[in-house]
């Protein structure tokens, strides 16, 4: 989708704010969220992608900074969820739906952690994808031994968007 389809529907005056809300959950967000279910997420990924949203969120209600609205009450507006929510929930949703594979199963059995040869840079060493996960899980008290139980996990890892 092409950035200024989408901007003619999300900036039209004539266009109803609850257009607009369908608009930014059904083609937006997801083409915001493709493929990240694989990231080892930074907390510079996720501001990022929380300024971009919230940009976006503004200028579908007309808003600028200047006006001086917090986040949480465009958000609340618009009703949709923060974006971090978001990146958490459908990193949980492929892990568990990777854990319910056999697990002779070729997603299985490649292993989450790279190795990079040569020497390793100065610093923090790199965050890793199963390093990611595991925050996500202790963050919402879950265990892998509750990916088994398919409804619960998803009843468990939801992130409501409010209305």
């Amino acid at each position: 989708m092409k950035c200024k389809n989408a901007s003619g529907v999300l900036c039209d005056r004539r266009r109803s704010l609850k257009l607009k809300e369908k608009f930014y959950r059904t083609a937006i967000r997801p083409a915001m969220l493709y493929d990240i279910e694989c990231w080892a997420v930074k907390h510079q990924h996720v501001h990022k992608m929380g300024v971009a949203e919230i940009r976006m969120l503004r200028g579908m209600c007309r808003h600028t900074r200047k006006d001086k609205i917090v986040n949480e009450d465009i958000r609340g507006k618009v009703g949709v969820a923060e974006v971090e929510g978001k990146m958490r929930e459908n990193r949980l949703r492929w892990f568990g739906h990777v854990q319910r594979m056999p697990t002779d199963a070729p997603v299985r059995r490649c292993n989450y952690e790279t190795e990079v040869r040569g020497r390793r840079g100065r610093g923090r060493p790199r965050k890793t994808l199963e390093e990611t996960l595991r925050k996500d899980l202790e963050y919402l008290d879950l265990t892998e031994d509750m990916t088994q139980n398919r409804a619960q996990w998803r009843s468990r890892i939801h992130i409501a968007d409010p209305t």
